[in-house]
């Protein structure tokens, strides 16, 4: 799924997000509002990794995103 699909469906997708990276906070997830380079910030925040691998961990959701994600 691209990331402007992602971001204008930000909300619906934010719980698949959690489930990802279960130690993001829902204000966290509301600080990033479907913006890819928050979500890589908050990821290195509170996962302590590298940018470089937040981008790759971000990448793979991205790519096992579906449209049946989106209610």
């Amino acid at each position: 799924m691209d990331w402007d699909k992602i971001e204008g469906n930000w909300k619906q997708l934010s719980e698949r997000t959690k489930k990802q990276w279960g130690i993001l906070t829902d204000d966290d997830l509301q600080v990033v509002a479907g913006h890819r380079h928050e979500l890589a910030g908050k990821i290195q925040e509170r996962h302590g990794v590298a940018k470089y691998d937040a981008d790759k961990q971000i990448k793979a959701w991205q790519n096992r995103a579906h449209e049946s994600w989106i209610r």
